[in-house]
């Protein structure tokens, strides 16, 4: 167990190096990956900063958050859940994010196919992608320093692309648009930990018309 004191370094080395930008950037990623507007659910939103910024970036859009754990401070409603079964009825929402979320649980197809069931439009994720020299030990070393100060459980479970085209197609959802060029860190950063190792894709139900 990590001791406090070293937790809220590791916080604040993080916040301090990448948090800011890695806000905008995703903000920025997700506004672009949205192409109606409408309302949006944030699954596993944490504070709710991203969806603050996308907001602020696409006024026609109204976020609000789920996940399962709520912070001391939160920037959006949220609402508490299982983990399991989203508490909204079918077509709830125009989409749903899911922003690196699905690399922190069990079954992502099941996640995936949950957000299908209230999303009526589309659902929009950014996740990691194995894929390239040492990819998983490098992914893992991102997840650690991001999160590890924040308890977030870490099964460390990334997928290649045949792995997440199989997933996609587990959750009833198919891929219409993605992008391995996401821009999370700026030089030098960017030459180990950028690569193609994130992607944010646009996900439609079989059937979408």
């Amino acid at each position: 167990m990590i001791a406090q004191s070293a937790k809220g370094l590791l916080n604040r080395v993080h916040d301090s190096v990448v948090f800011g930008r890695r806000v905008k950037v995703l903000s920025e990623a997700l506004a672009a990956a949205i192409p109606e507007g409408g309302t949006v659910l944030d699954l596993g939103c944490g504070d709710g900063q991203v969806a603050l910024g996308l907001m602020a970036l696409r006024p026609d859009l109204a976020v609000e958050g789920v996940d399962v754990l709520r912070r001391k401070v939160t920037h959006i409603p949220v609402t508490l859940y299982d983990g399991v079964t989203l508490p909204f009825g079918d077509d709830s929402f125009d989409y749903v994010t899911i922003v690196d979320v699905l690399h922190h649980t069990d079954d992502p197809a099941a996640v995936l196919a949950e957000a299908g069931r209230v999303a009526r439009r589309g659902v929009v994720i950014k996740d990691h992608l194995r894929e390239g020299l040492l990819a998983g030990s490098t992914l893992r070393l991102m997840d650690w320093v991001g999160n590890r100060g924040h308890d977030v459980r870490l099964p460390y479970n990334y997928l290649d692309s045949d792995q997440w085209n199989a997933t996609f197609a587990r959750s009833g959802l198919v891929r219409e648009s993605w992008t391995d060029r996401v821009g999370l860190y700026g030089a030098p950063l960017s030459w180990w930990f950028e690569r193609r190792l994130h992607f944010v894709a646009l996900l439609r139900p079989m059937g979408f018309q």
